[in-house]
Formats: C-alpha cells, sequence, structure tokens
C-alpha cells in the first residue's frame, strides 16, 4: 500500500525525506537551549561552502562525534582529539573547522560567563531586519574570537533556530511559528 503524498504547502528548498522532516519540525522553531544553538552554530559553520543536506545527513555523526554538542566537553579538546576528528569519515573532515568548533565552545562558554546564557547573548540580536541583526552578530562574534561566523552564516543560523521566520507566507509552517508569536 502506497502512502499518499503529504498534500501540504512547504517551502521549495526541503527536497528529500530528511530535508523535509527537519523543515516540518525544526528549522525556524525558536531555539531558547544553549546546547541547541551551540549545534546549530557549529553545523551552519560547517555547512560553509557545502549543500545543507551533506551537513543534515551527516547530523548523528556530528553529535557523536562531538560529545552531543556538549560545548562545556568540547572547550576541552586537544591536539589528540582534533587529530582524531580529522580521521571521522562520518564528519566533514576540515581542520578549520573542527578547531573552530572548539574556538566556538570555548567562546560559548565566555559569553555564558558574560550574560548567564549563550541563548541570552544570541537573543539578543534578534531584530525585525535580520539580515541587520545577522550583521551585528556576525561582527560581534568575531571581535569575539568566533570563527565560521560570517553574515551569511549568521543569518542562516537565525533561520533555524527561529529568531527569523524565513519560511515562505504559503508554508504551513509559516503561519504555525507566527500563531506561536
Amino acid at each position: 500500500m502506497s502512502r499518499q503524498p503529504d498534500a501540504r504547502r512547504r517551502c521549495k528548498w526541503p527536497s528529500n525525506p530528511l530535508a523535509i522532516a527537519y523543515h516540518d519540525r525544526e528549522w525556524g522553531v525558536p531555539a531558547k537551549d544553549d546546547r541547541k544553538l551551540f549545534e546549530a552554530l557549529i553545523l551552519e559553520g560547517a555547512q560553509a561552502g557545502l549543500s545543507w543536506d551533506t551537513i543534515l545527513a551527516k547530523r548523528g555523526n556530528y553529535r557523536k562525534a562531538f560529545d552531543g554538542f556538549d560545548f562545556m566537553k568540547v572547550a576541552r579538546y586537544d591536539a589528540r582529539k582534533k587529530k582524531k576528528l580529522m580521521s571521522d569519515e562520518g564528519i566533514v573532515r576540515n581542520r578549520a573547522k573542527i578547531e573552530a568548533t572548539v574556538v566556538n565552545a570555548r567562546g560559548v562558554l565566555a559569553l555564558r560567563k558574560e550574560f548567564r546564557s549563550f541563548s541570552r547573548y544570541v537573543w539578543g540580536f534578534a531584530t525585525t531586519d535580520g539580515k541587520a541583526g545577522a550583521e551585528a552578530l556576525s561582527k560581534d562574534l568575531k571581535k569575539r574570537g568566533f570563527n565560521f561566523v560570517g553574515p551569511t552564516i549568521m543569518y542562516a543560523f537565525m533561520q533555524a533556530v527561529g529568531m527569523v521566520n524565513d519560511h515562505q507566507k504559503d508554508c504551513f509552517r509559516w503561519r504555525e511559528l507566527n500563531a506561536k508569536n
């Protein structure tokens, strides 16, 4: 018995079952948990130069390789651990991106000391003009030593964690997420 295709209108970008599930359940949902935000930050940075489908397919491997995105653990990674990550075929084996994950984990810890949470810090950049918010967030993160946090990556991060609702207006998620705000 074949299953009927989902008749709901959604954004055009999800083109496979994994991307559709991500779109329907996660993308654009306001995230306030520091670990979830750190995961989004790292995965959006990992995507640089690649397709989101590639990163989404590797997300489970990333979670395993980076201790469930526990930034307290990741911040303590040493040269031996980073070398081990470079041999992990389940993630993007890019030295700069792996190093950025560790640097950014340390940065999250510093932000938590200053702002009590990473969430409080990033959500302080939520504005009605998402592009301006992404520019400001990128600039401030770079000033604090973060890597792979350019304005384009930060805008994608803001979309992913619900700081910006960029679902198409005829997408069922646009209406659902607007109703919650």
